[in-house]
Order: C-alpha cells, then sequence, then structure tokens
C-alpha cells in the first residue's frame, strides 16, 4: 500500500510504505491511502491550534463531540485474535531497510515534525480490538524508523504513530514536548480507559518522560531505548567539539565514526541471517559487507549542521527532563545497554530507577546504544515478558494474553535445544480405550482442559512440555505458578531479560480463583502443579513422590465449567542430576540459613492455613551433581470429563474421591514410565548419539514401545 499526503506522494520500497500527515493552517489534513484503483478511503482528522495531533486509523471510530469524520466503507478489516505461532515478522527487516529508506525520507520538504504510521502492502494492517495506541520518539536521526525490525508485530497489537523530525527541522525541544503532548491529550480524550504507550529512543527518551512529567493523570506505559537523560556525562564530550568543528572535506568520515559508536555492526548485520546456535557466517558476511557502503548514507540523516544543531538539542532535552522526573508517574520500563559507547546508559538506568517512582529496568550486557536496531533484542517479547501489555488500566494476565510467535517458539527452541538435546523428552498419551500411544493424541483437541502432574526438580519438565503441545496440537499450555515469580525484586540491580521473563511470554500466570475462572471461561489450556514449590524443590530421596494438600477445590472448579482433566506423570531428574545438596542441608549452613529464611520470610506465602510439609513452600537453591544425561519421559493418562458432573462434584466427598482418583493416576502414570524406560535403548544419551544422526529431531528419536 502506498500512501499520497496532501502535501507529496511518499514512494518507498516494497519493503514499508507509511501513512504520513502533515501540519495545515486549517488544521484539517486529508490522507489518501491507495490499495488499488478501485478501492481507496479518506481519514479527516482535526486537532486544537492548527496542529495535527493525531492520525487516525482507517476505520470506525466513537466520535465524542470533535469534529472528527471517518470514513470507510470496504476497509477488509475484520476483528480477530491472535492464534498461538503468528508470524510476527521478525527478521524479515533489518538495517539495510532501515538505511535504504532513509534515503526517501530526508529529502527536503519544508515540512514541521509530524506523525506516519507503517502500514503493511498488502492492506491487512489491523490492530487487535481496543489495541492502546503506541507513539514511537525517534533518537538524533529524528526519521521515525527505529522501529523498523519490529513494526509488523507492533502493528497487531497496537495503533502505532512514528514521529518524523525532518533533517532539517529547527524546531525547539520544548516545542517537540508540546506537539506530543498535544497528540496524546487528543488519543486521551478518544478513548479515556486506555493506556497510551510512549516508546523513546536516545534523545526520543527525554521527550518521553518530559510528556509524562507534564501529564500524571494520563495513564501512560513509557518505555525507554538507552534514553539520553545522561547525555551531560557522555565519554564523548572531549570530542564532540572534534565533531563540530570538522572540515567539510572529510565530514564524509562522519558516518563511519557514529556507526560503530552508536551500535553494534555484527549485531545489526545478524538480524536476519537464520538463528541456531551455529552462527550462518555466510549470509553474516554478507549482510556486513551489503551493510557497510551504506553507513555514507548517515551524512545525508545527520549532515554536519544538522549534527552541530542535535548536540545542542540533546543537551537542552536531558536538562529539561532531568529537572522534572520528580513529577512522572508513570509506569516505566527502561532498557539499557551494557555496551552503549555515546552514553553510560547502564549508570543511567540505575540511576533513573533510583528517582523514578514506577520502573523496571531491563539489562542488555551485550548491546550498544542502537539497541532496537540490533539482534537479538524483540521489543514486543520484551513488552509481554514483563508483562507491560495491556489495553484497560490494569494488567489482566488472560485477557491481555498475547500468545507466543512463531519467531518466539523459534528462539526458545534455540535456547533450549542443548537441554532438549540432552533429555530428549517422550511423550505418551491415553486413548479413550485405555490404549497408551506415543505423542498427544489421547490430549483433547479443544479446551478447557486442565492438566494436573507431577513438579520434577526445578520444574525441569516445563520447557519441554510446553514446546512440545505448541509442536504437535498448536496449542500453548497456560502454567499456574507461584506469584513469588510475578514480583519485581528491586532488590537485584539490573535484571537482564531471563528464563522466568520467557516463561510469561510462554503464558506463565499467577495462581489465584480469578485466573483459574478466566482462564476455564476463556476455553484454555491451564497446566496445574497440587505439589507446588514443596514438590519441585524436595529433600533428598523424595524424586517422584507427591506432596498434595487435601483440598480438592480444582476439582469443583474445573466441574464448574465443564472442564477435561488430564493427570500425567514426568520422570528423568534422577538420569541427569544427584541432589547433594537439599533444603535440610543448606538450613544447617550459618549465615546461608539466616538469608534464606529472611527472604522466605519477606517473600509471598503459600499455604499458610495449612500443616506439615505441604505448608513448607520456602524457596532454595540445591545442589546439584550432573550425571551423563538420561531422558524424560510424560505419560498423559486417560481424560476425566466433568461435563454435566458439576451439582455431583458440588458434593465435598465426591470431589474428593475424583481429587483422590486423580492423585492416583499420576502416581500410576510415573510407576509405568520407572518400569518401561529400562527397555528403552535410547534412554542414554550416549546411545542416542551413536545410533541416531544428530540432527534427528527429538520428538523422532526411538523410544521402548509402550
Amino acid at each position: 500500500m502506498f500512501v499520497k499526503a496532501t502535501a507529496s506522494v511518499v514512494n518507498l520500497p516494497p519493503c514499508f510504505s507509511i501513512k504520513s500527515c502533515y501540519k495545515r493552517r486549517s488544521g484539517r489534513v486529508s490522507v489518501r491511502c491507495v490499495g488499488t484503483a478501485a478501492d481507496s478511503s479518506v481519514v479527516n482528522s482535526l486537532s486544537s491550534n492548527g496542529k495535527v495531533g493525531s492520525l487516525f486509523e482507517v476505520g470506525r471510530r466513537e466520535e465524542i463531540g470533535l469534529d472528527v469524520v471517518v470514513v470507510d466503507e470496504k476497509s477488509g478489516c475484520k476483528e480477530e485474535k491472535l492464534e498461538p505461532l503468528w508470524d510476527d515478522g521478525y527478521g524479515t527487516q533489518s538495517v539495510k531497510d532501515y538505511l535504504d529508506l532513509a534515503k526517501e525520507m530526508i529529502k527536503p520538504d519544508g515540512g514541521p515534525p509530524r506523525w506516519f504510521c507503517p502500514v503493511a502492502l498488502d492492506g491487512n494492517d489491523c490492530p487487535l480490538p481496543d489495541s492502546p495506541v503506541l507513539l514511537f520518539l525517534p533518537g538524533m536521526d529524528g526519521l521515525g524508523l527505529g522501529l523498523i525490525l519490529h513494526q509488523k508485530s507492533l502493528r497487531k497489537v497496537f495503533e502505532v504513530r512514528c514521529l518524523h523530525i525532518p533533517v532539517y527541522d529547527r524546531t525547539p525541544f520544548i516545542d517537540l514536548v508540546s506537539f506530543v503532548e498535544e497528540t496524546l491529550r487528543l488519543e486521551h480524550a478518544l478513548f479515556p480507559n486506555r493506556p497510551i504507550y510512549l516508546v523513546g529512543d536516545s534523545l526520543g527518551g527525554c521527550l518521553a518522560l518530559a510528556v509524562a512529567a507534564r501529564n500524571p493523570r494520563i495513564d501512560l506505559v513509557v518505555i525507554l531505548s538507552n534514553p539520553a537523560t545522561s547525555f551531560d556525562r557522555t565519554p564523548l564530550k572531549p570530542i564532540l567539539p572534534v565533531l563540530e568543528g570538522m572540515p567539510d572535506t572529510l565530514t564524509g568520515t562522519i558516518p563511519y565514526l557514529l556507526s560503530f559508536v552508536m551500535g553494534d555492526p555484527i549485531k545489526m548485520a545478524s538480524v536476519d541471517a537464520e538463528s541456531s546456535s551455529i552462527p550462518n557466517l555466510e549470509k553474516l558476511s554478507d549482510n556486513l559487507i551489503s551493510l557497510l557502503p551504506r553507513l555514507s548514507g548517515l551524512s545525508d540523516i545527520i549532515p554536519k549542521e544538522t549534527l552541530s544543531w542535535k548536540l545542542k538539542l540533546l543537551k537542552s532535552a536531558a536538562a529539561y527532563t532531568n529537572s522534572r522526573l520528580h513529577a512522572v508517574k508513570a509506569e516505566v520500563l527502561l532498557l539499557a545497554s551494557g555496551k552503549d559507547n555515546m552514553l553510560p546508559s547502564r549508570d543511567e538506568a540505575e540511576r533513573l530507577s533510583r528517582n523514578l517512582q514506577n520502573c523496571k529496568v531491563c539489562y542488555f550486557k551485550d548491546n550498544g546504544h542502537t539497541l532496537l536496531l540490533e539482534d537479538g533484542i524483540n521489543l514486543l517479547t520484551i513488552i509481554k515478558g514483563t508483562q507491560k501489555y495491556r489495553r484497560t488500566w490494569k494488567h489482566d494476565f488472560v485477557k491481555d494474553y498475547l500468545p507466543p510467535s512463531m519467531s518466539e517458539y523459534r528462539s526458545a527452541l534455540q535456547g533450549n535445544g542443548w537441554f532438549q538435546f540432552a533429555t530428549s523428552p517422550v511423550m505418551f498419551s491415553t486413548l479413550e480405550d485405555g490404549k497408551i500411544v506415543r505423542g498427544l493424541a489421547g490430549v483433547p483437541d479443544d479446551g478447557p482442559v486442565l492438566l494436573v502432574g507431577y513438579h520434577m526438580l526445578l520444574g525441569l519438565e516445563l520447557a519441554p512440555l510446553v514446546l512440545e503441545f505448541l509442536r504437535e496440537k498448536n496449542v500453548i499450555v497456560r502454567g499456574i505458578a507461584h506469584p513469588a515469580l510475578f514480583v519485581a525484586n528491586s532488590n537485584n540491580g539490573l535484571q537482564e531479560f531471563s528464563y522466568f521473563d520467557l516463561m510469561k511470554v510462554f503464558g506463565a500466570l499467577p495462581v489465584t480463583p480469578s485466573n483459574f475462572f478466566k482462564l476455564f471461561s476463556s476455553k484454555s489450556f491451564a497446566l496445574l502443579y497440587p505439589g507446588g514449590a514443596r514438590e519441585a524443590l524436595h529433600r533428598k530421596g523424595e524424586e517422584y513422590k507427591l506432596f498434595w494438600p487435601d483440598q480438592p477445590e480444582f476439582v469443583r472448579m474445573a466441574a464448574k465449567f465443564g472442564a477435561t482433566i488430564v493427570p500425567f506423570g514426568a520422570i528423568g531428574e534422577d538420569d541427569i542430576a544427584e541432589l547433594v545438596l537439599d533444603y535440610d542441608d543448606v538450613m544447617k549452613i550459618p549465615v546461608l540459613n539466616d538469608y534464606l529464611r529472611r527472604t522466605n520470610e519477606q517473600g509471598i506465602r503459600l499455604r499458610t492455613d495449612m500443616e506439615g510439609e505441604v505448608a513448607n513452600q520456602d524457596f532454595y537453591f540445591p545442589g546439584l551433581l550432573p550425571k551423563v544425561p538420561g531422558r524424560f519421559y510424560y505419560l498423559f493418562g486417560k481424560p476425566i470429563r466433568t461435563e454435566g458432573r458439576e451439582k455431583m462434584l458440588k458434593d465435598r466427598e465426591n470431589a474428593k474421591e475424583l481429587y483422590m482418583e486423580i492423585k492416583s493416576e499420576v502416581e500410576k502414570s510415573m510407576a509405568y514410565l520407572i518400569k518401561k524406560r529400562e527397555d528403552d535403548p535410547y534412554r542414554g544419551v550416549v546411545n542416542r548419539v551413536i545410533n541416531q544422526p544428530i540432527s534427528t529431531p527429538v520428538h523422532e528419536v526411538p523410544t521402548f514401545e509402550p
């Protein structure tokens, strides 16, 4: 889809197109989206003071007294929901596309700062219903193309607007703040119950914080990528006067100097190289060779006169923003790089986390200044993993959940690859006639389904289970986890995006009655471990022993919604490691025992009304002695239908009877697997390596006949 704006025609390469919007004295803007000769739609929008505060999407929007006219008789947009393993487009565009597009974007037109919307060429560009607005505020380049790697995925769940500041524009920082603020207030007036996202990169980070400080009553989620609030402490300070005073004959070298200061060329060139544990060196080399000549275009993006102006702009932006940090009430997610050669971003992240009232830091130790243009950084994944995506005033773990995309699934497989290879998990299930088969054919295809089973040491069985359900059944299993995993620990300093964050991307949510209710209401697949932390952090000699409470409440909740309960057993922890230091041993160690006792007392406590071992939910990290890896085995028992049994299971005794049946099935499944694994010639990793090609998918490695 190409776009004709009132002031000019924007013709861009096929990988990217924009809707553009310009200020006019009349205050009315007409944007014509050209799809085909037979189908076009016009958007008219009005804002106060003769400025364009926002560009409305093509589609029907609520009128609240403003002079807003939206015409869209045949937009083709349909309400939809994201399915598991949806295509988020990550890796299809790279810095090369950014530099190619910049050639078109930097052409002088005499226009002021403006908003544009990246759109899809196929016209399939409608976000999910009730999606919030995301305003992207660019860094020093001012182009607004900094989300080029992420735009396809973000457009699915946000209404994306990008700020473009022309190369030769000299708008002061305070006027930029006012411009963004006007857009913000207009969007808030249209939909006061939705949050508004501000994504600020470098200079844009100052802009986002300044706008947030001036609008404390608007519900904002501010995402900062290496904000330039630390510009007065930049390590480049001694050479900035040299750059400004460089002779015209040498200005051609500035782009190459800036490119190595602002980001890691290797990581930038790796974006669309195939992801694997072994880098595709040929693809990486080709990308790097094609990228380097394009860097000369930076001299057009930031010519000498503009560089001098931008440095002054950065200085005023940092001073203005730092004086108003105390007024920022917004929810802030700060992305900080460890190898930022332009700004002391690591130290600045620590400072901002102390000075901002509601700030979470996500630290990337191996990345440079241009974080959003480097390989391995998927902005939507970070937003999901840090629980920052929401459509209303509060994050809802069920309604606001976005399933993993195909790129996230592949990334998880890659990160979990060696563990998958070492444990070669085998899944069995039980058909309605009681026959045990390999695979998940015995597990129902439609929800609501509740998987109930044994929690291995440290929850080692969790990742293979979730990944296999995605691969074979295209179903996301929502793991119901301890609430402690969802509480930010401010004492840990800079935290990297971790395995626990990835668990949230793949469906983990805290155990609460309301979350159970919402999962069953939405016909989801839920995963429950009644043994909880006590089972996952068991003592020596307690492997495959269940620590279930005497409370059948999940049975009655499942019956209320007619959910199918599938008991399962999982074994293999004793085949990969030996537990040599358990909780009892740790509590005998001076100092360490006091630390653990204090930490657990300060944390979230569950089952405080119970007695015995079931109530002992203290966290600790066990000491393990690795073994030559064996294999993980899973057996999903015969599905237990509760549909039509709600009245019967309201009776506590009947519910308890079914509860004990489920527990017994889990124990029988583990006993069966422990016995049958002795007949598996591929149980040990050595035999698997000798007798099977390494490239064999783990689900195809042979095993015993059930």
